[in-house]
């Protein structure tokens, strides 16, 4: 049943079609008649313009009171994204459809051009209204840490006695970027690296954002090439609250020997190809071609000595094939045939083997470590 009021704006009769419910307050709106609710009515609420802040160093967009990765390049999806968060329509507002379109203006004005429709009291409505967006660059917190040279800890690749190869110098600063991007790809903004100093004669060093980050990048390496990790903290200043700030030095220190060295263990069986440093030297006895182990501590004081590396090896001519044991092959110095001993990766119908001279001995390497 349909009953009539009175507007209190006007004083015309507002036809009410239905009832609030029991207990509940009956909107001011609902009050008015059409004409008179109409004339106070905004369908949509727009800013007179939007500010977005980008960071001109690494794209990333200030929301809030932080700084979130985007990666912006063209600003026009962070444009739209920005006046769709500050547009609103009204509550009473039913099927309502809208859309923006962007017009570049210049580098940092984009003017947005936004259309609206909707049914408010059975009224059909549309309206289009233009917001101007203004695109400030700035510096980002990370960005400036960057600039400004901060880190937390310091990465060195090292060596015992010796010095990182170039392959192991080169590998090592791509696990700490690889981890390092990873970490920043999942959202950590304190995920950066400082520096990478690859010109130190005795190995890289890296200097990294945060604590955890060092202890996690340093650990990588010696896990993949094996040596162990040493660390020391020195004081560097106090906070705003007077607590003691630390930077943290780790030295991953690979192992003696690297995959490839030709090593004497001094047991009298000959020498050992590395292949692994992990722990104890794994490789393979090139007087026979069996595996072996080759512990690094050991009670009795004795040493591993160096005796080449796999790449000094040179190819020679096979003479014969003397039986399971033996071979005579060509001395690549002097030219003599010369019995040494058969490992079993040779095969019977070999031509020619690689060999590495030691002290006078030759002995065959395997065409690959």
């Amino acid at each position: 049943m349909t009953r009539s009021r009175l507007c209190p704006e006007c004083g015309d009769e507002v036809n009410e079609r239905s009832e609030p419910r029991p207990g509940s307050p009956r909107p001011d709106s609902d009050a008015l008649c059409d004409r008179c609710y109409f004339e106070a009515f905004d369908f949509v609420d727009a800013p007179d313009r939007v500010q977005v802040t980008v960071c001109g160093r690494c794209g990333a967009v200030h929301r809030g009171n932080r700084w979130v990765d985007l990666g912006a390049e063209d600003y026009t999806d962070i444009a739209i994204d920005a006046v769709s968060e500050s547009l609103a329509v009204h509550i009473d507002a039913e099927e309502v459809e809208w859309g923006v379109e962007p017009e570049q203006v210049d580098e940092t004005t984009i003017r947005m051009h936004c259309t609206f429709s909707g049914i408010v009291r059975g009224t059909w409505l549309e309206e289009e209204l233009v917001v101007p967006v203004r695109i400030a660059k700035e510096v980002c917190d990370r960005c400036g840490r960057i600039a400004g040279g901060s880190y937390a800890s310091l990465v060195q690749v090292r060596a015992a006695g010796r010095t990182p190869t170039d392959e192991e110098a080169a590998e090592a600063v791509e696990i700490a970027e690889t981890y390092v991007a990873g970490k920043a790809n999942d959202g950590d903004r304190e995920a950066f690296i400082t520096e990478i100093d690859t010109e130190n004669d005795a190995g890289p060093n890296i200097k990294l954002s945060t604590t955890k980050l060092g202890q996690a990048v340093a650990n990588r390496i010696t896990d993949r090439f094996g040596g162990t990790v040493d660390d020391h903290a020195t004081l560097v200043t106090e906070d705003s609250d007077g607590n003691e700030v630390y930077r943290v030095t780790f030295v991953a220190r690979l192992p003696e020997f690297t995959a490839g060295d030709v090593v004497d263990p001094g047991d009298g069986d000959g020498p050992v190809l590395v292949t692994s440093t992990h722990n104890n030297l794994t490789g393979q006895r090139l007087t026979t071609g069996e595996p072996d182990e080759i512990p690094l501590d050991r009670d009795d004081g004795s040493t591993v000595d160096l005796v080449g590396h796999h790449g000094d090896a040179v190819e020679t001519t096979v003479v014969t094939v003397e039986d399971d044991h033996a071979i005579q092959v060509l001395d690549p110095d002097t030219y003599e045939a010369t019995t040494v001993a058969r490992p079993e990766f040779v095969d019977s119908d070999a031509e020619a083997v690689s060999v590495l001279k030691h002290r006078g001995d030759l002995y065959i390497v395997p065409e690959e470590v």
